[in-house]
Order: structure tokens, then sequence, then C-alpha cells
């Protein structure tokens, strides 16, 4: 079964960490540039980073640059986003995607860059 699958996530307190990871299962991930969004009830889809095949190019929302970090290993076939320094700001449901991360001209953290989707995990920052 082709499918992205996101874990990692859960309650943490302000302050604290976390590593999500998105990991490819019924295709090899090296061929892709990989997103991340999140979500948060009432909200719109948001960018928040995302990374090129290679992953010698990456992208951060200014909300979260120097707190959060976007890598890859291509031979465990996942990506991953290590989020620190977690504000309350930050709880929202957070999903992997397949997509252009920017060459497609709708920037590199616009969904619309974006054509396949995992389920999401959800983060919760919270004390």
């Amino acid at each position: 079964q082709v499918q992205l699958v996101e874990s990692g996530g859960g309650l943490v307190q302000p302050g604290g960490s976390l590593r999500l990871s998105c990991a490819a299962s019924g295709f090899t991930l090296d061929y892709y540039n990989i997103g991340w969004f999140r979500q948060a009830p009432g909200k719109e889809r948001e960018g928040v980073s995302c990374i090129s095949k290679s992953g010698t190019s990456t992208y951060y929302a200014d909300s979260v640059k120097d707190r959060f970090t976007i890598s890859r290993d291509n031979a465990k076939n996942t990506v991953y986003l290590q989020m620190n320094s977690l504000k309350p700001e930050d709880s929202a449901v957070y999903y992997c995607a397949t997509g252009a991360c920017g060459l497609a001209g709708w920037g590199p953290l616009s969904p619309y860059e974006y054509d396949f989707w995992g389920q999401g995990t959800q983060v919760t920052v919270s004390s």
C-alpha cells in the first residue's frame, strides 16, 4: 500500500521537544521533495518546512525558524522534523506530503505545491 505515515506526536510541555517522522511505504522517498504542514482547529493548513529530495535545500516558516529542523534519511525512507522550544501555538495536527517544494511556483510552503498527504499526527503543547 502506497502511503505516508507520520508519527512522533504527543503531549509536551512548553519549551520541550519532539521529533516527528514521516515514513513512506510502497514507494521510495529518494525521488520526492517533502513538506511538513500543520493545521490547528478552525485554522487553515500552514506550511512549516520542506526539504528537497537531495536534502540540500530546506525552507522554514518564519514562525518556526531557528526552532525546527527538517532532515531526511533516504536509507530509512524517512523524513524528520525536529521541534525544539515548543510553544502552545505550535499545537496542531502535523502532516507530511510529497510535492514540489517551490518548484511549481506557488512557494515552497504552499499546500498547492503538494499532492500526496499522510494522515497526520497530533502535537499538543500544554502545561
